[in-house]
């Protein structure tokens, strides 16, 4: 189904309504190919820096970021109802499902490990903004040197891996400690690089925030079940 690019990138209100260091990649010798849904400048516009935060949420470097994990609007056929947060890491998108068979796509770094990533349904039972990241008692046991020092946690902020929003998901009234949540690395979106979590570009993790609700449903997928254009 063919998208307008104006009203998608310009005029449409639906689309503009723990963490591993990783160096960022040489992509000058990349050139992926120009989707018809892309306009550099809307991007860039919507990848800007963010003003009004109590700190910086800089612009994101779109030579760093591979073409296709930038936020858009698709096609994408689910049974799940309208609300809906769908990660598929295999593929590595988030989808917030729309009407009509329509979905806004988020680019999303997963677990380094398959392990490391958690599967089925889970809600949304908490939001923080700047939120405050304590490993979890898996890392630290992995790399006590690495992650024993923050054992009583690191306040929000510029260098918080967490990034400016984050997302709670809970089982059964329990913490899954697995979140959605933005990131200091914005070259890994795409990769497979966190300790389990789902990380997106702070751009888009302040986008979902606002759109998704306490109480949200999320499916993380084992294997794909929707299907997106």
């Amino acid at each position: 189904m063919p998208i307008d690019r104006r009203r998608l990138l310009l005029g449409s209100p639906f689309l503009l309504s723990g963490c591993v260091t990783r160096p960022a990649p040489d992509l000058s010798s990349q050139v992926p190919a120009q989707r018809p849904d892309m306009v550099e400048a809307d991007y860039a516009s919507i990848y800007a820096a963010i003003d009004g935060e109590p700190f910086p949420v800089p612009a994101v470097d779109l030579d760093e970021i591979e073409p296709q994990f930038l936020r858009r609007e698709v096609s994408y056929r689910t049974p799940e109802p309208s609300g809906t947060v769908i990660v598929d890491p295999g593929e590595r998108y988030a989808y917030l499902v729309g009407e009509r068979g329509r979905a806004i796509r988020y680019g999303i770094g997963v677990g380094k490990e398959e392990g490391f990533n958690f599967r089925g349904a889970a809600t949304i039972a908490r939001k923080a903004q700047w939120p405050r990241w304590t490993p979890t008692p898996d890392m630290i046991r992995r790399e006590p040197q690495r992650y024993g020092r923050y054992v009583g946690g690191l306040a929000g902020g510029t260098g918080n891996p967490l990034g400016p929003r984050a997302l709670y998901l809970y089982r059964d009234g329990r913490d899954t400690l697995y979140r959605l949540h933005g990131t200091v690395e914005p070259w890994t979106i795409g990769t497979m690089v966190s300790s389990g979590c789902i990380r997106l570009l702070n751009q888009d993790i302040l986008d979902l925030y606002r759109r998704a609700p306490v109480g949200s449903r999320v499916v993380v997928l084992g294997s794909t079940v929707g299907t997106a254009v």
